[in-house]
């Protein structure tokens, strides 16, 4: 079997892209469904070239919960994130995201149910012709929304994520840290019901990793939106499990010794299958020998 994946931002951002055509939102709006969890992996099968990646996936991810997905490179952590974005279908097996079947749906469909999901692609993903202030209006643009609108929703973005003196200024003169934050405000924008993080603290220091990191806690604390975080890094794992944001201090601050974030909890894929799908205590508490290797 050989198929041609796209990059897990290709249908949406691409630095230095040019802008699409003007598209008129979708007729029908998808929102999430009371009572059932937003993202419902269901027995995911997935192969390349005569190679299954996937094999047997299924998990949930319900409102207000923040999913980690650890594993080693190759293991299909992005490809989990392609899924749940309706950019790939499965082999077999089925994506249900806010109560819809996303094989189901045709493109039309699948444009405004994008427009429900914010995304945080590996490296930021900016057009560096565009100023942070298109960047992060990137879709609002395409839709027609006003000059007015756009400059309030993105100012109030920019402000989450402490960058609003940034509005005017172009990708090229931020560094890596500040474009990580952009695309956080870029994400944020429709005011998302899931949000997709891959890898946003790759490449960055330890420094720059951990201001990321309380920027994905602060909007989870504030905002209460589920999402799915990859990272190799497991301090940064352990952080969003460990810290809460404190609005009183305006930053992250540590839980009391012994808690942690019951809404956070660990996947972890073995190869092709997913081995482990549990919360912190029980990560660190496991018998799988994988997973012993992999945390130390």
């Amino acid at each position: 079997m050989t198929r041609d994946v796209p990059p897990l931002g290709s249908s949406l951002h691409s630095a230095n892209a040019p802008r699409p055509p003007l598209r008129q939102p979708a007729q029908q709006e998808i929102h999430s469904v009371p009572g059932e969890a937003l993202i419902s992996l269901r027995d995911i099968h997935l192969g390349f070239e005569d190679r299954e990646v996937l094999a047997g996936i299924s998990f949930d991810v319900g409102h207000g919960e923040t999913k980690v997905l650890l594993g080693e490179t190759g293991t299909g952590k992005t490809l989990i994130m392609k899924l749940a974005a309706g950019l790939i279908q499965p082999d077999a097996g089925h994506v249900l995201v806010m109560g819809h079947d996303v094989s189901e749906m045709p493109e039309s469909e699948l444009l405004n149910f994008r427009r429900r999901i914010g995304f945080v692609f590996q490296e930021g993903a900016l057009f560096d012709s565009l100023t942070v202030r298109d960047n992060v209006a990137y879709q609002l643009i395409q839709e027609g929304v006003s000059d007015e609108e756009i400059d309030r929703r993105v100012h109030e973005a920019l402000t989450f994520v402490e960058l609003d003196r940034t509005f005017s200024l172009f990708p090229g003169s931020l560094s890596g840290g500040m474009r990580r934050r952009v695309a956080i405000a870029r994400a944020l924008i429709h005011q998302p019901e899931l949000i997709l993080y891959d890898s946003p603290t790759g490449g960055l220091d330890p420094i720059t990793s951990t201001t990321i990191i309380e920027l994905i806690v602060k909007e989870r604390d504030v905002y209460h939106v589920p999402s799915i975080l990859v990272t190799h890094r497991l301090q940064d794992a352990f952080a969003l499990c460990t810290h809460r944001f404190d609005p009183e201090q305006g930053h992250m601050v540590p839980l009391p010794e012994g808690q942690t974030n019951s809404n956070t909890t660990f996947l972890m894929l073995e190869e092709c299958r997913l081995i482990f799908n549990s919360t912190l205590h029980d990560l660190i508490h496991t018998d799988n020998k994988f997973v012993q290797e992999f945390l130390q």
